[in-house]
This record gives structure tokens, sequence and C-alpha cells, in this order.
């Protein structure tokens, strides 16, 4: 018996031997893993390919050239255009866009020898925009733009040979550009009383960056929106030796709607009182000491038509200097 268990025990090693040396030989022999082949991650699954460029070697033509062939172009768009300026300054004109042109040339006009918008993402095709476009404040903030990364490009509300406004080449005109996409703001300037953006008294870039800022809503300056609304509103800027708690924490936009409102103040609510009973509404500390709210408990009883107009008495409501109810 012990010798029969030595025969097998033996035969089970050999063959335990046997498939340790053939998994080892079919690693070696399996190619390693590349690191670009890796799978992709969620940083570079969204990253932006690389931008097609001209051909090594390429050199530049000058814009005469160019307009040999794109003649209509040239004239009926380049040449109206701020951008021609630069041909006037001596540089490269077409091509400090293009690139260097001498290989599309030599091509006869081959389309893959030279760049071309159509065929850069809008990433691709801001960067070269933001070559020379980056200096200017107005745009430092574009690449971290909301608009950039839900894919709005320069060229989606810029055109170079086709713009229709007169001014910063745009497609269309304000505020039909930006209610091309923003259709819920569109609505809200259609309601009764609203900022006139559509007869063109103001404009949405009045108070908004579109190129980015680093508040909310591309505002221009305070996230909350106050400091945007009093360029105009400068009697409710301040500083006020009592300030109205909200106007400070939460800015404008805690009682208005800047776009639009059923309201003549462009208040939140169709009614005063309902805006203000948001915050007085008899707990906490607001408004315990006189507000009878839907009872006659109180001095000032919701129900009675008198007191639904709170600001027939309380009149220096963004803030006063000489009650500290706001009084007049």
């Amino acid at each position: 018996m012990h010798r029969g268990v030595g025969k097998y025990f033996l035969i089970w090693c050999a063959v335990t031997v046997a498939l340790v040396l053939a998994l080892t030989a079919w690693a070696q022999e399996k190619p390693a893993p590349q690191a670009n082949a890796a799978a992709p991650t969620a940083q570079n699954a969204t990253a932006a390919p690389a931008a097609p460029q001209t051909p090594p070697g390429a050199t530049y033509v000058g814009a005469d050239t160019c307009m040999t062939c794109h003649e209509d172009i040239y004239k009926k768009s380049f040449e109206n255009t701020p951008h021609f300026a630069l041909v006037k300054e001596g540089k490269h004109g077409c091509e400090d866009c293009h690139g260097p042109g001498s290989a599309h040339v030599e091509g006869g006009g081959d389309p893959t020898k030279i760049i071309r918008f159509e065929t850069l993402s809008a990433a691709q095709a801001s960067n070269r925009c933001m070559s020379c476009h980056q200096a200017n404040l107005e745009n430092a903030n574009f690449h971290q733009s909301i608009h950039l990364s839900a894919g709005v490009g320069c060229l989606s509300c810029h055109s170079p040979h086709h713009a229709v406004a007169p001014t910063n080449l745009l497609v269309k005109a304000q505020p039909l550009l930006c209610y091309g996409c923003h259709t819920q703001q569109k609505a809200e300037f259609a309601r009764p009383f609203r900022h006139r953006v559509d007869v063109g008294l103001l404009q949405c870039t009045d108070c908004h960056n579109p190129h980015g800022t680093q508040t909310q809503k591309q505002l221009r300056t305070a996230a909350s929106g106050f400091d945007v609304c009093t360029k105009c509103h400068t009697e409710k800027k301040g500083p006020f030796v009592f300030e109205h708690p909200p106007v400070k924490q939460e800015g404008c936009i805690g009682c208005h709607v800047p776009h639009g409102s059923t309201n003549a103040k462009l208040l939140k609510r169709p009614v005063v009182f309902t805006v203000c009973l948001e915050c007085h509404n008899g707990a906490g500390t607001y408004g315990r000491e006189n507000l009878g709210i839907f009872t006659q408990s109180g001095s000032h009883n919701m129900l009675d038509p008198k007191f639904q107009q709170c600001t027939q008495c309380h009149v220096r409501i963004h803030g006063s200097n000489a009650d500290p109810r706001f009084l007049r």
C-alpha cells in the first residue's frame, strides 16, 4: 500500500510541475498590455483629441495667394471684418487661423493639407481662437466656462466669414442668438413686466459674460447678482445704516425675477405681501411682535387688504438710513 501511494504521489507531482511550466511559458509569450491600450478612464474618455495640424515643413504663402482661389470669401467677408487688420499689420492674415498654406497650394487646394475649422471639435476650434483672444480679460475664463463644457465653442456664436451682427462677428444679433439655446429665459422675457431686452435697451451681455466668469450664471460680478443690478439701480446699493438682511445674503434674486415677472416690480410672487410672508410669517423673530397672519390677533391682519401692500409703509425695503423698520 505504501509503495502504491508513493507511485501515485510521484505521478501527481510530475503533472503539477508540467502544468506550472506550461503556464509560465504561455505568460511569457503573451505580449504585455501597452499603456495606451488601457481601459479609458473618466479623465481620458472625455479628453479632446489633438487638433489637426498643417503638414510639417509647410510655410506661409500670404493672404494674396489665398485670394486667388477664395476671392469671394476674401472680398465679401474677410476684408470687412476686424480680422483684416492682421493683414494691415503685416501678419499672415488667413494663415493666422488656418495655418501655413504652402502644402495646401502645392497640393492643388488639397483640403487635408490646411486647417479647416468645420473638421475641428468645439474645443479644438476654440483653442485656435483663444491663441489670440486669451489676452482679452473678457475671455480669460472661457476654458472653464459653462458654454465650452456644454460643447458651445467660439464658432457656435461667432463667424469670422459670415457674421450677421455688425459687432463681435456674431452669427445672429442679440438676444436672438442667446434665445436659440436659452428658451426658458426667452419665455420669461415675454411676461407682462420684464427688462427691456427685446427692444434693445439692454443686452444679455450687460449682465452676463458668455465667455465665462468665476460666479454663478456667468454674471459679471457678485454671485448673488447684487452688484450687477446696482450698476443701473444705484439707489438700491447702499451701504445703509439699517440693512435688510436678505438683500445682503441672497441678493436681488431673493425677491425679484430678473428676466420677467407678472408683477410690476419683477417680484417672484404676483403680489407684494406673499413675498414678504416667505420670511415674515410669525416664526422665530420675524414679525412675531405685531403680525397676526390670517387672524385678527395682531396689528397686521393679512386678510385686510390695507396690510397687503407692505411697501406702502415700508418704502425703504432695500435699506434705510433712518428707521430699522424701513419706514418713510
